[in-house]
C-alpha cells in the first residue's frame, strides 16, 4: 500500500510571507524600544531635575552652557545668565566637572565642598552619536534625598577627624625648643647663640658639630623655630639609629610591596614628611657611601625617587646635619664623600663641650632640676656652692646629657633639698684624684678665676685641635685677646 505524502510547495509558498511578518516585529520592537529608551531618559532627566537641589551642564571646554534656577540659588547668582558661558571653576571652586570631560568617566557619588556645605553630587559624560565627549551633566543630590544625610554626616565626622589628626601630627612635627632653651651665658654659650640666630635667617644647610651631649638636636630645633620654615614639620632622623638596609627606604620612602615586609600601601619617606621644613640627620658620619651618593644627588636636585617606583617628587627640604666624629678625617679615610661633606659644611657651627663652659654649670643645675622636679612630681632641689665646685671636676665626656644623669641620679638617692658635694661623692667617678667639700678652705678670687680660665683655655684648645683662631672663635673673643690671656697665665699656643 502506498502512503501519499503532502506536497511541500505550499509550505514553502508560505515562508516569505512569515519572515516578511517576523521583520515588521523585529523593526517595530527596536522602534518601540528607541522610543521607550529616550522617553526613560526624558523622564529621568526631569525626575532627578525636581529631586536635586541643583543642576548643571557644561561643554567639552567645561563651560557652563545650562543650568537650573534652583542652583542658581543655592549659589547664591541673582540669575542664570551670570553663570552662562564662565569656565565651571569660576563658579564652584571645588567642581570636577572638568575631570569628566576630560576622561569621559562618570563620578556617580560624590561630596563636594561648596563653602560650609557638604554638597552629594553626580557627574556623568555627555556623549555624540560617535561616542564623543561633547559635555557633562551633573546634579546635585543632597538636601532633597534625606537618606544620604547619614553619609554626609559621617563624611564631616570623619573630616573633622582627620583634621584633628592632622593638627596633633604639625604639633608633634614642630620644634620643641628654642634658642632660649640651650641655657647659659658663658661666652661659648652666647657665640653658639649667635650663630644659630644668623643660621636661621640663612636658609641654607648647617653643620653642627660637637661632642656628644652637647645640645646639637636642641640646637637644630631653635633654629628651625626661628627660621621662615618654622610653620612646616620638623622632622628628626638617627642615621646611626637605623639598620643600614633600611635607611633608603627611611629618606626617599617606598612603593607598595617594594621589597619583602615592605608597606602593602608604600610609605612616604623623611624627605617628602619634611617637605617645606627641616630635616635634621644626626649622626650623619654613620651614614653608608651608597647612601650619601643619594643624599648628594637629593641635595642637588631636590628630587626623591621612592624605592622601588620611578616616579619622581619634588621636595624643599633644609638640611641640618650633626655629628660627633671628625668628618674630614672620615673623608681622608675614605668613609665619607668628599662632595657631600663640603655640600654640608656650608655653614658649620662648633658646639662647645662642657668643659669649656664651667661656668654655666650652675644655670644649668637650676635648669635641669626645674626639669626633673616638673616630671617626676619630686620637690624642686638646689645645689650648693661645694656641690658646684665638685662637679666643675669631674671632666664630663657626656657633656650636659651626662650632668642631667647625674643629677637626676642624686634627687634619687637623697632626700636633701640642697644638694652638696657629699651627696655626687658616689656618682662622680672617683678616679679624678680631687674632692671639694663644704671645709674645704676658700681660695682668693683671683686664683679662683686664674685656674677657672686655666681649664676653660685648655679645654678650648683641645676641642679646637690647639688652634688659637678656632679656641678664640669657640670663646666668643678675638685671637688678640685669647693670645694675651694665654700668656699671663703661662699657657702655651701652637698656632
Amino acid at each position: 500500500m502506498m502512503i501519499k505524502t503532502a506536497s511541500t510547495e505550499p509550505q514553502a509558498a508560505v515562508l516569505p510571507q512569515h519572515a516578511a511578518a517576523a521583520t515588521k516585529l523585529t523593526e517595530d520592537f527596536f522602534r518601540n524600544s528607541d522610543a521607550i529608551l529616550r522617553l526613560a531618559m526624558r523622564s529621568l532627566f526631569e525626575r532627578l531635575n525636581d529631586l536635586c537641589e541643583g543642576a548643571l551642564a557644561v561643554d567639552a571646554q567645561a563651560r557652563i552652557v545650562w543650568i537650573n534656577e534652583k542652583y542658581v540659588a543655592t549659589l547664591g547668582l541673582r540669575s542664570a545668565r551670570e553663570a552662562l558661558g564662565r569656565e565651571v571653576e569660576e563658579v564652584i571652586p571645588n567642581s570636577l566637572m572638568r575631570e569628566v570631560v576630560r576622561t569621559g568617566q562618570p563620578i556617580l557619588l560624590d561630596i563636594m565642598q561648596f563653602g560650609e556645605q557638604s554638597l552629594v553630587v553626580t557627574r556623568m559624560p555627555l556623549q555624540d552619536e560617535g561616542g564623543k565627549v561633547i559635555g557633562a551633566i551633573g546634579f546635585v543630590l543632597y538636601d532633597r534625598l534625606h537618606y544620604l544625610k547619614p553619609l554626609v554626616a559621617k563624611f564631616a565626622k570623619l573630616q573633622m577627624e582627620l583634621a584633628d589628626a592632622q593638627r596633633k601630627l604639625v604639633e608633634n612635627r614642630r620644634p620643641r625648643y628654642t634658642l632660649s632653651s640651650f641655657v647659659g651665658s658663658s661666652a661659648a654659650c652666647l657665640e653658639v647663640k649667635r650663630q644659630a640666630r644668623r643660621a636661621a635667617q640663612q636658609d641654607t644647610t648647617v653643620l653642627l658639630q660637637g661632642e656628644t651631649g652637647t645640645g646639637k638636636e636642641m640646637l637644630a630645633h631653635a633654629i628651625h623655630a626661628a627660621s621662615d620654615r618654622a610653620r612646616y614639620p620638623f622632622i628628626a632622623l638617627n642615621v646611626a639609629a637605623i639598620p643600614d638596609n633600611l635607611l633608603e627606604a627611611e629618606f626617599f620612602g617606598s612603593a607598595p610591596g617594594a621589597y619583602t615586609g615592605a608597606d602593602s600601601k608604600g610609605r612616604d619617606g623623611k624627605f617628602k614628611i619634611a617637605d617645606g621644613g627641616t630635616l635634621f640627620l644626626d649622626e650623619i658620619g654613620d651614614m653608608p657611601l651608597a647612601l650619601q651618593t643619594k643624599l648628594l644627588r637629593v641635595l642637588q636636585d631636590q628630587e626623591v625617587e621612592p624605592l622601588g617606583s620611578n616616579k619622581v617628587f619634588k621636595v624643599d627640604v633644609r638640611i641640618i646635619a650633626a655629628t660627633s666624629v671628625d668628618l674630614k678625617q672620615l673623608v681622608k679615610e675614605g668613609r665619607f664623600r668628599s662632595d657631600l661633606y663640603y655640600r654640608l659644611n656650608v655653614l658649620p657651627i662648633a658646639v662647645p663641650p662642657l668643659r669649656a663652659r664651667l661656668s654655666d654649670l650652675e644655670v644649668l643645675c637650676e635648669s635641669a632640676l626645674e626639669q626633673i622636679a616638673a616630671r617626676t612630681g619630686s620637690p624642686q632641689r638646689e645645689v650648693t656652692p661645694s656641690a658646684i665646685a665638685a662637679l666643675a671636676l669631674h671632666d664630663w665626656p657626656g657633656n650636659v646629657r651626662e650632668l642631667r644623669n647625674v643629677l637626676e641620679q642624686a634627687t634619687m638617692l637623697t632626700d636633701n633639698l640642697r644638694l652638696t658635694a657629699e651627696d655626687f661623692a658616689s656618682i662622680l667617678p672617683a678616679s679624678q684624684g680631687r674632692t671639694a667639700s663644704a671645709e674645704a678652705p676658700v681660695r682668693r678670687y683671683a686664683d679662683a678665676l686664674a685656674e677657672f680660665e686655666r681649664n676653660t683655655f685648655r679645654s678650648a684648645l683641645d676641642a679646637c685641635g690647639g688652634k688659637v683662631s678656632a679656641a678664640a672663635q669657640m670663646l666668643g673673643m678675638s685671637r688678640a685677646s685669647l693670645y694675651k690671656r694665654l700668656a699671663s697665665l703661662g699657657l702655651q699656643s701652637h698656632g
